[in-house]
C-alpha cells in the first residue's frame, strides 16, 4: 500500500507542476501545439531528448541483454554522443535556418512532395508497428512486476499485463492530446532527471550492499565475479560485435539523432540555435553516463541471481528493484518508471500527430486548414495511434534475443532507407527524386527479405551497413538515367536566431575523446 501512495503522489506532482506551467500557453495554434511554441531551453530539451530516448524497452530491455552478454552492448549508447556532435555542429543549424516543423519537410525541399508524403507514412507504419507496442509492453512488465498487479486483481499474469497496458496507453494520451509538445516536454523534465538520480541510486545501493557498505569494493567483487561480462569488444558471434562500430551502427545513430522526427523535434521547438545546441550536446554527456544506468544494473544481477533467469531475460531489472530498493523508495522509483514510459510513449505520439497533420492531411486533404483544425486532427490522430498501440503491444512478448533487441531489428526497417535518402539529400547533389524513391523500396525489400524472411547469416547491423551501400547505388543509378531537375531549397526563413553556441565545438571534442577512452579502458579485458 505504501509503495502505491509513494507511486501515485509522484505521478500526481508531474502532472500538476505540467499544467502549472502550461496553464497560459496557447496550444491552439501550429507552433504552440506541435513545436511548443519554439521556446524550448537547453535543459528541457536535454531532459526531454534523454527520456524520450531512455524508456522501458532500455531500463528493461538493455539491463535484460548486458545481463547475459555483458558490456558489449554499451555501443548502442556511447556512439550516441558521436552523433549529437554531428546533430549540433550539422544538421540542426540546417533545420532551424530552414524553419521546419517536420523532417520530411526538409524532402520535399530537396527532392519533391511524392518523396515527403512517402517518409511520412514510413515514419507512422513505424511507430505504430515498433515502437510505441514495444514501449508499452516493457512499460507494463516493469510496472505489473513491482505492483504484482495480476495477484491484487486476482488475475492471470497475462491478463494483468492487458490490463497495465491499457492503463498507461491511457495515461499517456491523455498528455500527448491535450498539452502537445510543451507538456511532454516538461513532465519528462522532472522525469528525466529524476530517472537519472532514481536510475543511479540502484546499482549504487547495490554496490554499497555487495561492498558491505563501500560501493568501490561491491564493484570489485562483482567484477571480479565475471571479468568477461566487462568486456566492451563484442565478438563476430555475438549479440553486437564490435566491427558493426563501422558498418551500420553509425548510420543507424546518426539517423535516430539528427533525423528522427520523435528525437529532433525538440531541437526544431528551440528558442534559438544555442538552446538547440546546448541541449543536443548535453545530451551527449548523459549517454555517456546512461550506461551506469541501463547496462551495470544487468551485470549486477548477473552477480546476484547467476544465470537463473537466462530463459527470461527482461524480468531481470524489476527483480534487482525489488531486491535493493527499500519499500518506501519502490513506489517513487515505479513512478519514474511509469514516467519513463510515458515519456516515450506521448513523445511518438505527438510526433506521429505532427507528421500526419503537418505532411499528410494540410497537404493531401484539406490544404487551406487552418491552425486550430491542424492541432484538432493531431489530437484525433494521436488517439487513433494510442488504440492501435495497446491492441498491438501484447504480441511483442517473447522476443528471443530480448525486446531491445527486437526493436532495434525491427527499427532497420524504415531508419536505414530514410538514413540513405537524407545523408544523399544533404551531401550528393546529383541525387534525384525519382532515385530517392526508388532507394526507399529497394532498401525496405532489401532489408525484410535479408532479415525475415531469408535470415542470412550475417548481424543484421552489418545489414544496415550493406543495404546503405546498396541504396547509394541504387540512387546514383537511377539519378544518372533521372537526372535532378530542381534545387536544393534552404533559405534562411528567420524563424529563430541562428548565432553558433560558443563552447559548441571545444564540447564537441570533448565528447569524441571520452568515447574514444571509454573504448581503450574497457576494452582491454
Amino acid at each position: 500500500m505504501y509503495t502505491f501512495l509513494t507511486f501515485f503522489a509522484f505521478t500526481a506532482f508531474v502532472a500538476l507542476y505540467s499544467w502549472y506551467k502550461l496553464r497560459s500557453e496557447k496550444l491552439d495554434s501550429k507552433d504552440g501545439y506541435f513545436l511548443g511554441g519554439r521556446s524550448l531551453t537547453g535543459v528541457v530539451i536535454a531532459g526531454s531528448m534523454l527520456l524520450t530516448n531512455i524508456s522501458t524497452e532500455h531500463l528493461i530491455g538493455m539491463n535484460g541483454s548486458s545481463y547475459k552478454n555483458g558490456f558489449i552492448i554499451i555501443a548502442w549508447e556511447v556512439t550516441s554522443a558521436l552523433a549529437l556532435v554531428a546533430a549540433a555542429i550539422y544538421f540542426v543549424p540546417k533545420y532551424l535556418k530552414m524553419g521546419l516543423t517536420t523532417i520530411p519537410e526538409y524532402l520535399e525541399k530537396r527532392f519533391d512532395s511524392t518523396t515527403r508524403t512517402l517518409v511520412a507514412l514510413f515514419l507512422m507504419i513505424s511507430f505504430i508497428v515498433t515502437l510505441l507496442p514495444i514501449v508499452l509492453y516493457t512499460g507494463a512488465i516493469n510496472i505489473e512486476s513491482i505492483f504484482n498487479i495480476s495477484e491484487v486483481l486476482e488475475v492471470s499474469k497475462g491478463q494483468g499485463l492487458w490490463i497495465t497496458v491499457v492503463a498507461i496507453g491511457v495515461l499517456g494520451s491523455i498528455y500527448a492530446i491535450f498539452g502537445g509538445l510543451k507538456a511532454v516536454a516538461v513532465s519528462d523534465t522532472i522525469n528525466g532527471y529524476g530517472l537519472l538520480i532514481g536510475g543511479l541510486a540502484i546499482p549504487l545501493i547495490a554496490l554499497v550492499s555487495i561492498g558491505e557498505g563501500n560501493p568501490v569494493d561491491g564493484l570489485v567483487k562483482v567484477y571480479n565475479h565475471s571479468p568477461e561480462k566487462f568486456n566492451v569488444i563484442g565478438a563476430k558471434d555475438s549479440v553486437l560485435p564490435f566491427g558493426v562500430l563501422f558498418t551500420g551502427l553509425i548510420i543507424n545513430q546518426l539517423y535516430f539523432w539528427s533525423m528522427n522526427q520523435t528525437i529532433i523535434q525538440r531541437a526544431l521547438g528551440a528558442k534559438n540555435l544555442v538552446e538547440a545546441q546546448k541541449g543536443l550536446l548535453f545530451t551527449g554527456v548523459l549517454k555517456i553516463l546512461v550506461p551506469i544506468i541501463i547496462i551495470l544494473p544487468g551485470v549486477i544481477g548477473f552477480y546476484y541471481f547467476g544465470d537463473s533467469l537466462y530463459d527470461d531475460q527482461d524480468m531481470i531489472y524489476p527483480e534487482l528493484i525489488k531486491k535493493v530498493l527499500p519499500v518506501g523508495l519502490v513506489g517513487v522509483f515505479a513512478a519514474i518508471v511509469m514516467g519513463a514510459v510515458l515519456s516515450t510513449f506521448n513523445s511518438v505520439l505527438n510526433s506521429a500527430a505532427t507528421i500526419f497533420s503537418i505532411d499528410v492531411y494540410k497537404r493531401h486533404i484539406r490544404k487551406n486548414s487552418s491552425d486550430k483544425n491542424l492541432v484538432r486532427v493531431g489530437k484525433l490522430t494521436s488517439a487513433i495511434l494510442a488504440i492501435f498501440a495497446i491492441l498491438v503491444a501484447p504480441m511483442v512478448a517473447n522476443a528471443p534475443d530480448g525486446l531491445y533487441q527486437l526493436l532495434q531489428q525491427l527499427n532497420g526497417i524504415f531508419f536505414i532507407p530514410i538514413a540513405s535518402i537524407m545523408l544523399a539529400g544533404f551531401f550528393l547533389k546529383k541525387i534525384s527524386a525519382m532515385g530517392a524513391k526508388v532507394a526507399l523500396f529497394v532498401g525496405l525489400a532489401f532489408y525484410i527479405l535479408t532479415t525475415f524472411v531469408f535470415k542470412v547469416d550475417i548481424h543484421f547491423v552489418h545489414i544496415w551497413g550493406i543495404e546503405f551501400l546498396l541504396n547509394l547505388a541504387v540512387m546514383f543509378g537511377v539519378s544518372y538515367m533521372y537526372p535532378a531537375n530542381s534545387e536544393d531549397n534552404q533559405e534562411d526563413m528567420h524563424v529563430v536566431d541562428l548565432k553558433e553556441w560558443k563552447y559548441t565545438k571545444p564540447m564537441a571534442i570533448f565528447l569524441c575523446i571520452v568515447t574514444i577512452v571509454i573504448y581503450i579502458l574497457l576494452g582491454s579485458n
